[in-house]
């Protein structure tokens, strides 16, 4: 059995996402953010689970090409709608969000969340992926609009976030909430204290 864990001092995060950041920060985690600079492009071919866990692994790996990783950890992520097999990412405009937020309505999806962990002295990283069911509710055209209209699919991952405005389009989930809003965070503790890092202790 692993001891003398020591407290993270910080943890650096290879993402712009400011869910995640607020996740982490939630579990008294100071955070450094270094976006990876990874372009998110999805090769032909690539199942939306796999999908998932190859942008993570790729985030980090440019994070630590980068020169983050040497006095902390590093971890990267990655969310993937998969609707029938069909990987949803980021609308690329409004349009595109309208679309995939109409292909949601009343059916069932899969969300798939990856991340990619490197401790310092680490011999490996540590890749884990959580997936959970999401259902929509059918969908209005206008209820539709309005959502596009506020803006807030424009950055997400099948055109919607959860903790947001569309919690009022989502029926039922299956699985870990955490994993639909970006970050499965009981399982991304559970990989620190593996690699023996523990949470700050509560002030």
């Amino acid at each position: 059995m692993q001891t003398n864990r020591a407290a993270a001092t910080y943890i650096v995060l290879a993402s712009a996402s400011p869910r995640r950041l607020e996740l982490l920060r939630s579990l008294g985690l100071d955070v450094r953010v270094a976006p990876s600079g990874y372009p998110e492009e999805d090769p032909p071919g690539v199942e939306p689970a796999a999908l998932a866990s190859l942008h993570a692994r790729e985030k980090l790996r440019a994070a630590l090409a980068a020169g983050w990783g040497a006095d902390a950890p590093v971890l990267a992520a990655d969310t993937v709608v998969d609707l029938e097999g069909r990987s949803l990412g980021k609308p690329r405009d409004a349009a595109a969000a309208g679309a995939m937020l109409e292909s949601l309505s009343g059916r069932r999806h899969l969300v798939h969340t990856a991340f990619a962990l490197a401790t310092p002295g680490a011999p490996a990283w540590v890749e884990e992926r959580s997936t959970t069911a999401v259902r929509f509710y059918p969908l209005e055209a206008e209820e539709i609009a309005r959502y596009v209209a506020s803006g807030e699919p424009m950055d997400k991952a099948g055109a919607y976030g959860i903790q947001g405005r569309a919690a009022s389009l989502v029926e039922g989930i299956e699985g870990d909430f955490y994993t639909v809003m970006g970050l499965p965070l009981a399982r991304v503790v559970r990989a620190l204290r593996r690699s023996g890092i523990a949470l700050p202790e509560p002030n």
